[in-house]
């Protein structure tokens, strides 16, 4: 096996210390093309699909390749910014937010931002940040519940990049973060803004990103996590189990995933007579397809069909100053113990000014 080159060392240079933000992934245009080479990096990776590949291949190439894209393609349009992909958009704010706002608070380390499927990759970012002489690299991925589905696939991205390097970086990784306080506050604070501009709903529904039941039986705690990230939220806003659901949303395939599923159940809630519904993805921290598209449109058409009257989706956490805090507040907490450079007083009145010129523009 042979090693990828080191970029050129020099003796006594300072050692850098960063934080990786990973999240999920996005084409790079709204179309067919694009999102073809997404999916198929996407739906090749066995943490997504648990089925055997020479079974699991000839469908993914023979059925899904040829006919999903175009209709992917299509949602991603509706939802599409000037800026780019949504989802790339608030993941790139938020890494330039963490820098700053970890700055002001004493710690004045890189940090960058990268997707698990499409660009920048994660290779790639490990790549920059090693040629910076980053030699401590903490790994944050935007995902609150742990699930060997994202979480551990990042983590297996970062140690398939590591095993073509010769020196390597110190990791830590972030696992989950389901039940951090300033993560719960920030989603309190995030609906509670909502309701004193719109009112109350008769009902909030707490969709999360669904995946195979069968995860459940094997090990995996995401189911477990939603359901306490949402009690602890429901806590917090004084709801009480009338008041509130939990669904799960984006189920691919035949097989049984974990229930209830967002639609059904916002169909269900419109027939029964709710008059109005407010639906928040509190495992999605920032705005992307499954958000904007499947909750925001589909979701509220699927409700309104059926006789409900108003239905309010509430953004996700995005740039929110609360949401920034809590993710300074957790990488300070993981960062703990490694050695960080003492930031000159110019340098920090620098990150806190675009912090907060960043924060004016959104």
């Amino acid at each position: 096996m042979s090693f990828r080159s080191e970029p050129a060392h020099t003796h006594g240079a300072p050692e850098a210390t960063a934080v990786l933000l990973c999240n999920l992934g996005t084409p790079d245009a709204p179309t067919a093309p694009a999102l073809r080479r997404y999916l198929a990096e996407f739906l090749a990776d066995p943490r997504v699909v648990e089925i055997p590949a020479f079974a699991w291949k000839p469908i993914l190439h023979g059925i899904i390749l040829r006919t999903r894209p175009t209709k992917s393609a299509a949602k991603y349009a509706s939802i599409w910014m000037p800026e780019g992909s949504p989802l790339r958009v608030w993941t790139e704010k938020q890494a330039k937010l963490l820098r700053g706002y970890l700055g002001e608070r004493g710690q004045p380390v890189a940090v960058d931002f990268a997707m698990r499927y499409g660009q920048p990759s994660i290779a790639s970012r490990l790549d920059a940040l090693k040629a910076r002489n980053t030699t401590r690299v903490l790994i944050l991925p935007l995902y609150p519940q742990y699930s060997g589905t994202t979480t551990a696939s990042v983590v297996d991205a970062v140690h398939s990049w590591a095993r073509g390097v010769r020196r390597l970086p110190e990791f830590r990784f972030v696992n989950q973060y389901h039940d951090h306080p300033m993560y719960i506050d920030a989603l309190a604070q995030r609906i509670a803004h909502h309701w004193m501009v719109h009112g109350r709903p008769d009902r909030l529904v707490m969709s999360f990103h669904g995946v195979p039941r069968r995860t459940l039986t094997l090990g995996d705690p995401y189911h477990c996590q939603c359901h306490k990230t949402a009690r602890l939220l429901a806590d917090r806003l004084g709801l009480d189990e009338s008041q509130y659901k939990v669904t799960f949303q984006s189920r691919f395939g035949r097989a049984e995933w974990l229930q209830p599923y967002t639609e059904p159940t916002l169909h269900e809630l419109g027939k029964a007579g709710v008059k109005r519904v407010d639906a928040i993805c509190p495992g999605f921290v920032s705005d992307c397809l499954e958000t904007l598209e499947e909750i925001a449109m589909e979701g509220r058409q699927a409700f309104l069909n059926a006789g409900g009257q108003e239905f309010r989706y509430i953004p996700c956490l995005n740039d929110q100053h609360e949401w920034i805090a809590a993710l300074a507040a957790i990488a300070q907490q993981h960062l703990a113990g490694w050695p960080v450079p003492a930031a000159e007083p110019a340098a920090l009145k620098a990150q806190r000014e675009r912090a907060l010129a960043l924060g004016a523009k959104s």
